[in-house]
């Protein structure tokens, strides 16, 4: 069952379109703008502490859930297409309305938030020039406004747009499912190349299909079936303390054998991919992923995460070429 309890505003510390990072009572509480308005310093707020509460890996974040200093607030969206629906946060966001095909389009689909930064870090390397979209799914974070990885790759330009689908909301671009937010990321926000994965927070139950990034069977479907180039991004891992994540996770080859199509698999030169075929790239050695990290490691912890990522998006900028 959720925890809710009430506090007071004591800091604002960050403010993004979409989000605020505040403290309430001194503890870290993030504000979707969006759903809930901004708050104040000062203002006495309701919070969700339930995540916190369960110790669970949200970075140790509350949620605003609404401001008492307000009787009332109305922001109206674009459209009549509702996302968080049938709950008291539901909202009027809209939805794009494209059609057509990927017309060999490559589309890079991740199991994990992470990931994201190291295909987009190495395709803009590697295509200079050429526009990526990513395309947020909703088997993680539904907002988008809380990941700090697409902010930073939006600011430096190594991601041109975002869609954001199913009951994700936030991007540049709304879409009802995944083939309509690969559309709209090609049609309507200029993408070469498509990359496709989860927001923060990944949800994974240790079975054999119990994870988020089973999604990444029907992306590369669905790629494949608009026109596309699908590559799947490898989940790689030399650090992870878990047997069935390191080296090539099982997450990767489960999604694989789950999908009908034939994806593209992007292996850094030397890498082994578990006996499977694989196509070899060459990632350049001083790519610069930031302070993005994977279950709380950094490029430096776990350099091979980052690697196998980066494959991916150099693959997809070959395939321009």
């Amino acid at each position: 069952m959720p925890s809710f309890r009430t506090g007071v505003v004591t800091a604002i510390l960050a403010e993004r379109a979409g989000l605020q990072k505040v403290l309430v009572d001194g503890e870290k509480a993030y504000v979707l703008t969006q759903l809930i308005g901004t708050v104040a310093a000062g203002d006495r707020v309701v919070i969700n502490t339930t995540a916190v509460d369960l110790g669970l890996g949200t970075g140790g974040w509350h949620f605003v859930h609404w401001n008492l200093e307000r009787d009332s607030w109305s922001e109206p969206g674009p459209g009549t297409e509702m996302k968080l629906r049938y709950t008291s946060l539901q909202v009027d966001v809209g939805a794009a309305a494209a059609t057509g095909g990927l017309d060999g389009r490559p589309v890079v689909a991740c199991a994990l938030h992470s990931q994201v930064a190291g295909v987009a870090v190495a395709f803009a390397r590697c295509a200079p020039g050429r526009g990526l979209v990513y395309v947020m799914t909703d088997s993680a974070a539904l907002a988008l406004a809380v990941s700090d990885v697409v902010a930073d790759l939006r600011r430096t330009g190594s991601l041109t747009a975002t869609v954001t689908c199913g009951q994700a909301f936030g991007g540049d671009f709304e879409a009802v499912s995944v083939p309509s937010a690969l559309q709209a990321a090609a049609t309507l926000g200029g993408a070469d190349a498509v990359v496709v994965g989860p927001g923060p927070g990944v949800v994974g139950t240790g079975s054999e299909y119990g994870f988020g990034g089973v999604e990444v069977a029907s992306v590369v479907d669905v790629a494949a079936k608009l026109g596309g180039r699908p590559i799947l991004a490898v989940r790689y891992s030399d650090a992870d303390g878990r047997e069935r994540h390191r080296g090539v996770s099982h997450h990767t080859t489960t999604a694989l054998a789950l999908a009908g199509s034939d994806p593209l698999v992007a292996v850094p030169r030397g890498g082994v991919f578990d006996g499977l075929e694989g196509v070899e790239v060459d990632v350049p050695a001083d790519l610069d992923f930031g302070a993005v990290t994977t279950m709380g490691r950094g490029p430096s912890d776990d350099p091979g995460f980052f690697v196998w990522a980066a494959a991916a998006g150099v693959l997809a900028a070959q395939l321009l070429a």
